[in-house]
């Protein structure tokens, strides 16, 4: 009987040990496909990473803070080139607070009834400017000059602009 007991306990110990390693087995199985699956999804996460931060540097190819030498032309003239962008961006924002119907740099008038406002402005180097306005329903852009005269107040100058027709 003492014999038997043994037996038993050992056909169920090598039957725990069988069920034990299988189930290891799965698991690791398992994580191995997950391990697999994460290391694809970063490998595509990486790759798509890249393809974004090219396409970033050739979208801000032009602006003045990758434009090594539109920063030049600022500092060899003695002026900080992060106060200066600072400086003509708020100068063409603060045209936003007109009274009337004409904005002083956008050449249209409201077609709604709103002010006319400048949305987003690029300063593409040392002279140009591009911005995009809106009085709500329509909107357009404008190319502009700018410089800094011998007091060192800014002067803007309108070249080109246009207004986006109405889409119905």
């Amino acid at each position: 009987m003492k014999s038997r007991i043994f037996m038993y306990l050992f056909i169920f110990s090598v039957l725990l040990n069988v069920f034990q390693y299988v189930n290891s087995k799965n698991i690791i199985d398992k994580y191995e496909k997950d391990i697999k699956i994460f290391k694809s999804k970063i490998t595509d996460g990486e790759a798509a990473i890249s393809t974004l931060e090219d396409q970033n540097f050739e979208l801000n190819y032009f602006n003045i803070d990758r434009n090594q030498g539109a920063i030049e032309y600022f500092e060899a003239q003695g002026y900080d080139t992060d106060k200066l962008v600072t400086l003509i961006t708020e100068g063409l924002y603060e045209m936003n607070n007109y009274q009337g119907d004409d904005h002083p740099i956008v050449p249209f008038v409201s077609l709604t009834g709103t002010k006319l406002l400048i949305n987003k402005i690029r300063i593409l180097n040392h002279k140009w400017v591009v911005a995009n306005f809106t009085d709500g329903e329509y909107w357009g852009e404008i190319f502009l000059t700018y410089e800094i005269n011998a007091q060192g107040e800014l002067k803007y100058k309108l070249i080109e602009y246009f207004m986006y027709p109405k889409v119905s």
